[in-house]
């Protein structure tokens, strides 16, 4: 006879899919306490203390807004330790939704619906790879990214709007985070071409900056 699977373990039985690695992130103790206890019920999951963020791990981060603190951890966990994030926040004001997809965020979930199957969902998706929006704030997005779109296009004189191939490698790289370094490094560039192919970008089609740039990228469709 077989012996049991060791509670704790990454793997169960044989044949059944390896376990997520999940870390909580927020300041409240009553918070992380309420995500870990809805979170320890699905098996998939392999709730870690939150020093263990890597690359398989999908890291929750829960805070009442977006601020800078929460943005600038989301883009560290994303960005330098290669987690995929999914943020838990009670709203997000229309000047923080490009910033919340730009650092990374796999996906959102209002605090007011973070059941334990809502918020299994959301990492389950992120662990994936998808994408994982409240219909609302997607919405929401779409109907910012488009009042960007049609203020760069109706400007008289707006250039056609497609995009070179190497324009297109850096902005898939900026949407993932990467500094201008970083992508240089990626693409084997010097940080003067990754900086020139941006400002040639943003010039020629009327954009206001890097997270700019990536909405216009997602609406049309290059990334």
């Amino acid at each position: 006879m077989e012996p049991a699977s060791e509670p704790g373990t990454d793997h169960g039985p044989a044949g059944a899919p390896s376990r997520i690695p999940v870390v909580v992130h927020t300041a409240d103790p009553i918070s992380r306490a309420g995500a870990l206890s809805q979170l320890r019920g699905d098996p998939l999951l392999d709730l870690r203390d939150e020093t263990e963020a890597g690359p398989d791990t999908v890291a929750v981060l829960i805070s009442e807004t977006p601020d800078a603190t929460v943005l600038a951890r989301l883009r560290r966990l994303v960005r330098a330790e290669g987690a995929r994030a999914v943020l838990v926040v009670n709203s997000v004001r229309e000047a923080e939704l490009l910033d919340v997809i730009a650092c990374g965020a796999a996906a959102v979930v209002w605090r007011h619906e973070a059941t334990a199957q809502r918020l299994s969902q959301a990492v389950l998706a992120a662990a994936r790879g998808d994408g994982d929006l409240p219909a609302d704030l997607l919405g929401r997005l779409l109907s910012q990214v488009g009042t960007m779109q049609r203020s760069a296009s109706g400007q008289t004189g707006a250039p056609a709007s497609g995009l070179t191939p190497r324009e297109i490698d850096v902005l898939r790289l900026v949407a993932e985070g990467l500094d201008t370094a970083e992508i240089a490094s990626k693409l084997s560039y010097s940080e003067r071409t990754v900086k020139n192919v941006m400002h040639g970008l943003t010039t020629r089609l009327r954009l206001r900056n890097r997270a700019h740039a990536v909405a216009h990228a997602l609406r049309e469709g290059y990334i």
